[in-house]
């Protein structure tokens, strides 16, 4: 391959990636297929088609793209998964609308923001219409923290041992954002994020540092490094279908 064929690629590929962060799928559609004539066996191209093709509602297609990106690499664990996802849409109508991925939220900062899993998760329908990078509201309801979509349907409970203090800081007058970071079976984990600090709760952090970060002198992390640990989200991140799309630059 060429360098200029190289760079044209690459070109498509970073076209593609901020297409899906700004909610544009229908011309990420239309990226991705550029990319894809150029180069048939980009197994990235495929998925990040696949996820474009899921947002605007066209299952048969998406299925189409993600068995491709399969059949390339038998192994590919975001095809896998996104396979099952469409099967568990089965004949759900496609979402009325496009969400613009989240994209500054995936900036973790010292107690600041951190990966928590939902518990006691809601319908099984509700939850597999949400992909990574999805915001989601948290509502204080007693001693538990919801977690609900941008229809106030119900997707989980914070677990409890993140989701008390954060409900004591929320009613304090702290305010947070949210967004699912991955989803698996029976599983879901949303990264929840502090955007402002009310006076009244000064020296209170979010999140207290875990054993492993006290020592550490620095520790801004993108989330991407532990939703790799987790689930090598970073690929999905480079798949940009989940959004998969904080740029790898960020790790």
């Amino acid at each position: 391959m060429s360098s200029q064929e190289s760079n044209a690629l690459e070109e498509y590929a970073k076209k593609a990636i901020d297409l899906a962060m700004r909610g544009c799928w229908m011309e990420a559609i239309a990226a991705n297929r550029a990319l894809l004539e150029l180069s048939p066996e980009d197994v990235e191209a495929h998925n990040r088609l696949g996820r474009a093709l899921m947002e605007m509602g066209e299952y048969a297609a998406a299925k189409e793209a993600y068995g491709q990106a399969l059949e390339l690499d038998p192994y590919n664990r975001i095809a896998k998964k996104n396979l099952k996802r469409l099967s568990q849409l089965g004949e759900l109508a496609p979402k009325d609308d496009h969400h613009k991925v989240v994209a500054d939220i995936f900036v973790e900062e010292t107690n600041k923001a951190r990966v928590v899993r939902l518990v006691n998760l809601g319908p099984e329908e509700v939850v597999a219409r949400m992909a990574p990078g999805e915001e989601v509201s948290l509502q204080v309801e007693g001693q538990s923290l919801i977690a609900n979509n941008e229809h106030n349907e119900y997707l989980g409970e914070v677990e409890p041992k993140y989701g008390l203090r954060l409900g004591k800081l929320i009613t304090g007058g702290n305010r947070y954002i949210a967004a699912i970071s991955s989803l698996g079976e029976n599983e879901v984990k949303i990264l929840v994020r502090e955007v402002y600090q009310h006076p009244n709760q000064a020296g209170r952090v979010s999140f207290p540092l875990r054993e492993k970060e006290r020592f550490r002198p620095y520790v801004r992390e993108s989330l991407l490094r532990e939703r790799r640990e987790e689930e090598e989200l970073a690929q999905e991140i480079e798949e940009m279908a989940e959004i998969e799309g904080f740029a790898e630059s960020n790790s």
